[in-house]
Formats: C-alpha cells, sequence, structure tokens
C-alpha cells in the first residue's frame, strides 16, 4: 500500500523561500519547514527575517535566513549561488518576493517609461532569471520552483472592488504576473527533461487589513465571500513542493476562493 502522508513530507530537502519575511512568505517558510525541509529565508528585511528564523529555530525548525535582494539582477546569479552553496543544494525555490518602485501605483495616465521599465526589471525580470539560475542548481538531481502569478495575471481586474478606496490595480502589475505565468509553462517545458517541475500559484485577494469599503466589495463579488488567508495559500505552496505533486508541473493553479471561476 502507498504511504500517502509520507509523500507530503520535505524531509532532508533545502528550500530556499524568496521573500520568505512576508505576508506569505512568511506562511511558506513556516508550511516547508514543518514538513521537514532545511529552509533559507532570502530576504532583504533583515530585522524581520532574523526573529522569524530565532522564532522557528527555537520551535526545533531547521531554518536561517540570508540577506538577498532579488532585484539586484547584475548580483543575481552569484547570490543565489551563495545561497545555494551554504546550503549544500537546493531542492526547492520558491519566490514570494514583490518588489516594486513607490511609484508603482501610478494611475495608466501617469506611467512613466523609466518607472516601467524598471519595475519589469525589479520583478518579471528577476524572477525569471531567479527561476533559470535556480535551475541551474538543480539539475543533477532534480527539483522544484514556484513562482507566484495572480488572478489578474489570467484575466483582467474588476475595477468596481475599488470603488469607494484610494486604493488601485496598477498597469504594470497585470503585465508583470501575466509574464510570470506563462513563464512558469515555458520554463516546464524546457526543464522537464532534467526531472524540475514548475508551476505558478495564483492566489486572489490575501487578507492584509485593508480598507474596510474595499473588504466589503471584495466579498460581494468572491465565492467565497472574502479574501484568503495567507495560510491557505502556503498549504497550497507545500503540496507543489512535496512528491504528492510529482507529475503536476507547467500549471498554474488558482487559489482565489472561486474568482476566476466566474
Amino acid at each position: 500500500m502507498i504511504d500517502y502522508k509520507a509523500k507530503f513530507s520535505l524531509k532532508g530537502k533545502r528550500a530556499i523561500v524568496a521573500g520568505g519575511a512576508g505576508l506569505i512568505g512568511k506562511e511558506v517558510v513556516c508550511a516547508l519547514a514543518q514538513a521537514g525541509a532545511n529552509v533559507v529565508i532570502a530576504e532583504t528585511d533583515r530585522q524581520k527575517s532574523a526573529a522569524l528564523a530565532r522564532e522557528l529555530s527555537k520551535a526545533g525548525l531547521k531554518v536561517k535566513f540570508a540577506h538577498f535582494n532579488i532585484a539586484d539582477i547584475n548580483k543575481l546569479k552569484l547570490n543565489i549561488g551563495r545561497i545555494v552553496n551554504d546550503l549544500g543544494g537546493v531542492d526547492i525555490w520558491v519566490n514570494t518576493s514583490y518588489p516594486r518602485t513607490n511609484d508603482f501605483n501610478a494611475g495608466v495616465e501617469n506611467i512613466l517609461p523609466k518607472s516601467w521599465q524598471k519595475n519589469v526589471d525589479m520583478h518579471l525580470n528577476s524572477c525569471a532569471l531567479g527561476s533559470a539560475y535556480a535551475a541551474m542548481h538543480m539539475k543533477n538531481k532534480g527539483g522544484c520552483i514556484i513562482n507566484f502569478g495572480s488572478i489578474y495575471g489570467v484575466g483582467g481586474p474588476d475595477f468596481n472592488i475599488y470603488q469607494g478606496t484610494k486604493m488601485i490595480n496598477p498597469m504594470a502589475y497585470a503585465a508583470i504576473k501575466g509574464g510570470i505565468v506563462n513563464l512558469g509553462r515555458y520554463l516546464a517545458s524546457y526543464l522537464g527533461k532534467d526531472n524540475i517541475r514548475v508551476n505558478t500559484i495564483c492566489p486572489g485577494g490575501v487578507f492584509d487589513h485593508q480598507d474596510p469599503v474595499f473588504l466589503k466589495n471584495y466579498a460581494s463579488r468572491a465565492p467565497l465571500k472574502r479574501m484568503a488567508k495567507p495560510e491557505e495559500v502556503a498549504s497550497v505552496v507545500l503540496f507543489i513542493a512535496s512528491e504528492a505533486a510529482s507529475y503536476v508541473t507547467g500549471a498554474a493553479i488558482m487559489v482565489d476562493g472561486g474568482w476566476t471561476a466566474i
């Protein structure tokens, strides 16, 4: 009889979580570590990352912090190699990072070319190159790459949910997340021969104490009538990272409470 419970174990696996101190990232770190993985929080925020690593280490989990700026594209290959060497290899690469400029939320009429280019570099290009560089360290024994797209990487925004708030949905976000979704398909096809699986998690809105008007608007549109909890997204990452998903690659997995179903 197949031991299905064992399929979800990550014992002996080495994982790097870029953006691992963020809203979703910290839950991904917890999930992977609790499943037995040796996890590195690869982050720019030293204080939050170090505190999280200490907290989880005290709980008996294998978690370390490595200062890492995924948006520094010119040093990306070197910095990923440094973390991998320190970890002794990598089996799981998860990119939850969300780098962006201060004017990322500018409306369509106010977008500056330099800002647009920088955001694409910081987010889409770093995601693509980071995936490629991580894959280079997986070729001998296979591995798993998980990137983060969005519901707005597969469909257009419903601007009605922003009415009555100061919130907007930037044009760059749609272009970047759409690119990440198809990047996953390309890399899954290209890296399949090396037994490297590549998948894209596409969350809907995740609760982070947003404007109450927005929360009400969002709930009225979503079939489950609420936003996601960070741990609900992390649970899907855990599944995709495990052997339970050994035949899942090239997928864009919606974690959206049914948002894209209607």
